[in-house]
């Protein structure tokens, strides 16, 4: 090799290696560009701002598209969420500035301005994805043309001209906004065809903020003062509430109960008469409740479905689950139902065997179908409505594929799993006291006293406890608030587990006191109550809320009915665990004296 060739040579290897370098070190994978770079960008949805359930795909609306549309291939979580992005004509290179960048020019017949007109009335915004950062811009704008003595003229304007503001740092995109030229519009009031030149810019800007910390500003709402002030007003409410009612419960165990179990505890037939109140009914308080395997199966899915909460909190705590982390949340629903049905068929099967060594499978069957029967019925319905409608919340025969064939070889098969161990582990029921042959009869009681009192108040104190905070998850469900403070919502769930508990023991000692010893499904519908108030808060949230439509309203009520269910089965199991614990307590202390 001469030695004119060698530096060449080296040239050319130098070239190559930092060719090579600059394709590692910039890439859409890390987010970081240079000067030029193609930045992905998509197209998401449209929809009304007042209705957030009810999003259209983007080109619904004539606007100009790239031929042909291409959708990007998207995860479970993302389809069950409604996204479907899509290829755009806007080139938004890295550091690029562009003005008035020629879109397309199009010729809008009368149909094509009535949809937009459409659009303008009912608030609709769009949504777009720029280097995985969402941002939003509104479709037109609404003025006021003149007053008349009978009524005032409105105006409609369509946006023909959006500014894209950008902010860098270094060589990664921090923020982007999409802002629509007030001064560039089209008048499309009246049905008539008119010829549009789309166009747009792109302005770039610096800034000093950390590329790390960007998706905070999605969230910096939700942690102004006032939502942080409300957030400790209801805990410290929260805080107060479950103070007082472990001071009455104390004061119950202290005085009452106390002297309950200084009297001796009378085994003998000749000497009922001598006792009164819960000591009355010991032969009868250890009874198995009616309807054996439904009660085995409520108690198998209400564990479940605490386990999958949890389990939901400890993503949160691992940054996996985070606002804007498209379709995460969904995806890990779905999964965390499937892998947890191990736990329902465990809890079922050996919670049957301990009344009975046979019939633990149709508990167990019971279980699998006992939220995911009325969630997949709900779910079809608003499936149909949803196709009606040619909304995105329709999903694909495909997406309903996976999620029947997930159920079938992973779900269905940990359930069994988890029956057919807990009932190779079973355990006989211990009961501190004989349960007689025939059960006594009930007094008869006062209507206060009866189940559907006890339901409001085991219901109405933890609903009270929580409803501030229902207020920011209901906002965060069905509007466009982020929560952003898992941690409350994390002990404010332990406060409602705590507070359920603790009233369920309360009312469990009144009713057998009052010697009514069917308390098992007792405790599980004072348990559960709280979700009937939910429920009801959710309907006042509705009505005071801008939402309209039946897509809206279906989906709102269906789903908040699949979430209230979820908590009655989970609140349910945890008033009857603790009301057990409580009933063993006392007639195992008083048989030991």
């Amino acid at each position: 090799m001469s030695k004119m060739e060698a530096p060449k040579l080296s040239l050319i290897i130098i070239s190559l290696l930092l060719t090579n370098l600059r394709s590692i070190v910039s890439s859409p994978d890390n987010h970081r560009y240079n000067v030029g770079d193609h930045v992905p960008f998509f197209v998401n949805k449209v929809g009304p701002l007042n209705n957030p359930s009810e999003t259209y795909q983007y080109y619904e609306l004539p606007f100009c598209g790239p031929d042909p549309v291409v959708q990007k291939k998207e995860f479970l979580g993302e389809v069950l969420s409604g996204d479907r992005l899509t290829s755009a004509l806007y080139k938004l290179n890295f550091r690029e500035n562009k003005v008035a960048e020629t879109l397309c020019h199009k010729k809008l017949e009368g149909d094509d301005v009535a949809k937009f007109r459409d659009a303008v009335i009912n608030d609709f915004y769009f949504q777009m994805y720029y280097d995985d950062l969402p941002f939003w811009g509104f479709v037109g704008k609404i003025e006021e043309d003149s007053w008349t003595l009978e009524k005032k003229s409105l105006k409609y304007f369509l946006f023909k001209h959006v500014l894209f503001d950008v902010l860098y740092n270094g060589n990664q995109i921090i923020e982007v906004h999409a802002i629509g030229d007030p001064n560039q519009v089209v008048d499309i009031t009246e049905d008539v065809g008119v010829d549009v030149q789309f166009t747009y810019s792109v302005v770039w800007n610096t800034t000093s903020a950390a590329f790390d910390t960007r998706m905070d500003r999605y969230s910096r709402a939700s942690s102004l003062p006032i939502h942080l002030k409300i957030h400790r007003f209801s805990f410290i409410n929260s805080a107060i509430t479950i103070m007082l009612l472990i001071g009455l419960l104390t004061l119950l165990f202290m005085r009452r109960l106390r002297n309950d179990l200084r009297t001796r505890f009378s085994t003998g037939d000749d000497e009922d008469d001598r006792e009164v109140g819960w000591k009355y009914i010991h032969g009868d308080v250890f009874r198995y409740p009616r309807n054996k395997s439904l009660f085995c199966a409520v108690m198998g899915v209400g564990t479940q479905l605490l386990t999958l909460v949890c389990s939901l909190f400890v993503l949160v705590w691992l940054g996996i689950l985070y606002p804007y982390n498209r379709g995460t949340l969904c995806t890990a629903l779905v999964i965390l139902y499937s892998l947890t049905s191990v736990v329902a068929g465990y809890t079922t099967a050996s919670f049957h065997c301990q009344f009975a060594e046979t019939g633990w499978e149709r508990s167990v069957l019971l279980a699998g179908i006992m939220y995911a029967g009325p969630l997949f019925v709900i779910g079809s319905i608003l499936n149909v409505v949803a196709v009606s409608y040619g909304a995105t919340a329709a999903l694909p025969f495909g997406t309903i594929m996976v999620i029947i064939l997930l159920h079938a070889f992973l779900t269905i098969p940990l359930l069994v799993l988890g029956g057919v161990i807990g009932y190779l582990f079973r355990s006989e029921f211990q009961s501190p006291c004989a349960t007689k042959r025939y059960p006594r009869e009930i007094p008869p009681l006062p209507w206060y006293r009866d189940t559907p009192c006890q339901m409001f108040l085991g219901g109405f104190l933890p609903f009270s406890a929580i409803v501030l905070e229902l207020q920011h998850l209901y906002a965060s469900l069905w509007g466009y608030r982020i929560f952003t403070l898992p941690s409350i919502l994390f002990i404010m769930f332990i406060i409602l587990i705590l507070i359920t508990a603790i009233l369920n023991v309360g009312l469990t000692y009144i009713q057998l006191s009052l010697e009514d010893h069917q308390w098992w499904w007792r405790s599980v519908f004072c348990g559960g109550s709280t979700a009937i108030f939910m429920f009801a808060y959710c309907v006042y949230f509705y009505t005071r809320s801008s939402m309209s439509g039946l897509l809206q309203f279906s989906f709102v009520f269906g789903y908040n009915a699949c979430m209230c269910y979820a908590f009655f089965l989970m609140l349910g199991t945890v008033g009857f665990r603790s009301s057990l614990m409580f009933v063993r307590y006392i007639y195992r202390a008083v048989k030991s004296e």
